[in-house]
């Protein structure tokens, strides 16, 4: 049958508690029994052997009638000749035949327990047996005393630690479980809070204990993850009203342009509403798709550990773009390796480049670092000559759906996603984006790790389909450092 296991941490703490110090008594009092037999039995060996010595001294001297009653210890004293004949006996031996040991005394052993009960004690007796050479030949003394002391002495230390061992088991037990208990008291009290929490009440918080010990640690550890589910609850929450708004405009827009279009009778006007048409569904198609793009980052999905040229990728991305409203100046450190996706830091650099192009006047630079001088970091710039960030937007322009005073309009603008999926995709690949000062205009700074593989290893970007625009992209410039 299989004893049952205690469930709560209170009763398994408890019950170990207990067994765990009945095992340490247990042994205890068999230690402290053993010690205390063995000294007694020592101490009545000791005086019986030498209220022997002292009798074999006085036969070997012919002077065994000179034998003084025994010492305090030893009970009978009996002397037996080589014939068998008692020569010597205490009062209380008188009449008693010779003591014949049923069993040899060891070699080199000065006392042996014999089973012998001469006064009809019930107890337990040590005997000494010593030999003597006297006048009259050999004779062997025979000194013995009861153990009815070292009897006692057991029964009492027995009965003493049978009422003792389970009473203090018992206040281990009760003080363990007082204790164990108010040690889990803070815990329960977290447990019952966190239960009561749900998804509309994530301000409610766990109280930390002021105790400043392991459970405060976890009090407090769990306040932050609260935190941080209150955070992304609010950011959600953000996001679907911010997306919703996004989505209503061009879907308003593009159901008027219908109903014009069903209510005007005209087929010459058709082409130009369903042009302005097909531009809204394009528009959220890309809304859609970036949406898209920001669950799938969201999710956490594994980057693909791939070592990539990031500057033949820069290159195709610059080459890849037609019809840039202001030409791309780069300049572009060779073999720059890191590790990543291609597709998304592909779209890193469009991002940065379609921001850049939406905001500058007549000039976008890139410049791409890479190596020891950049403390093995991948750098780079994206700079316009446009109107710039301000210094207390450059946190807020990476925020979702954020547009500045010269970004308000949809069509100039667009969603204000662009600069937090290039934030976010960066910090993907484990890198930081950044709006830093610039002489004019904005400069947009991402920094990559660098990807310690040779360049055989690498995987080369896809050449984009079509020739390039040549407006795109002009030789670097000589005077940039």
């Amino acid at each position: 049958m299989r004893l049952p296991w205690p469930r709560t941490v209170r009763a398994r703490a408890t019950a170990g508690a207990v067994a765990v110090v009945a095992a340490a008594l247990t042994l205890a009092s068999y230690v402290l029994l053993g010690l205390l037999e063995a000294n007694l039995l020592r101490n009545a060996e000791t005086d019986a052997y030498q209220q022997a010595q002292t009798v074999a001294r006085l036969a070997a001297a012919g002077n065994l009638d000179r034998v003084r009653p025994f010492v305090r210890g030893v009970d009978f004293i009996q002397v037996v000749g080589a014939d068998g004949r008692v020569v010597l006996a205490t009062p209380n031996l008188a009449g008693v035949p010779p003591i014949q040991p049923n069993e040899p005394v060891p070699s080199g052993r000065r006392a042996h327990t014999l089973k012998v009960r001469p006064l009809g004690d019930e107890h337990r007796q040590r005997v000494v047996q010593v030999t003597a050479a006297t006048p009259d030949g050999i004779l062997t003394v025979y000194a013995g005393t009861s153990l009815r002391d070292v009897d006692a002495a057991d029964d009492v230390t027995t009965a003493a630690l049978a009422f003792g061992v389970p009473l203090l088991l018992a206040t281990v037990a009760l003080v363990t479980w007082r204790v164990t208990g108010r040690a889990l008291e803070p815990v329960e009290a977290i447990r019952a809070e966190v239960a009561a929490i749900t998804d509309r009440d994530l301000h409610r918080r766990v109280p930390v204990p002021a105790t400043h010990d392991e459970v405060a640690r976890l009090a407090q550890t769990m306040n932050t993850t609260l935190d941080r589910l209150e955070a992304s609850g609010a950011r959600q929450r953000q996001f679907i009203a911010d997306a919703s708004h996004e989505l209503r405009s061009p879907i308003t827009v593009l159901r008027t342009q219908l109903e014009v279009a069903l209510a005007v009778r005209d087929p010459q006007l058709w082409p130009e509403l369903i042009g302005g048409a097909l531009q809204d569904i394009e528009r959220l198609q890309q809304l859609a798709a970036d949406l898209l793009l920001l669950a799938r980052i969201d999710a956490a999905q594994p980057v693909s550990a791939v070592p990539l040229d990031l500057t033949s990728l820069v290159g195709a991305a610059v080459d890849a773009r037609l019809g840039d409203r202001v030409p791309v100046r780069t300049r572009l450190d060779p073999a720059v390796v890191v590790t990543g996706s291609e597709l998304w830091l592909t779209r890193v650099v469009t991002n940065l480049l379609d921001n850049a192009q939406r905001f500058a006047d007549r000039e976008v630079r890139l410049v791409l670092r890479g190596g020891a001088h950049t403390a093995h970091t991948a750098v780079l710039e994206v700079t316009d000559d446009g109107p710039g960030i301000p210094r207390e937007d450059r946190e807020r322009v990476f925020e979702r759906f954020t547009r500045l005073d010269d970004a308000r309009s949809r069509d100039h603008g667009g969603a204000g996603l662009g600069l937090a999926i290039a934030r976010d995709l960066t910090a993907h690949h484990g890198g930081t984006l950044t709006a830093e000062d610039a002489p004019s205009g904005a400069r947009l700074v991402v920094r990559l790790p660098l990807a310690p593989t040779t360049p055989s290893a690498l995987s080369a970007p896809t050449a984009p389909k079509g020739p390039p625009a040549p407006a795109s992209r002009s030789r670097p410039d000589p005077r940039r450092s």
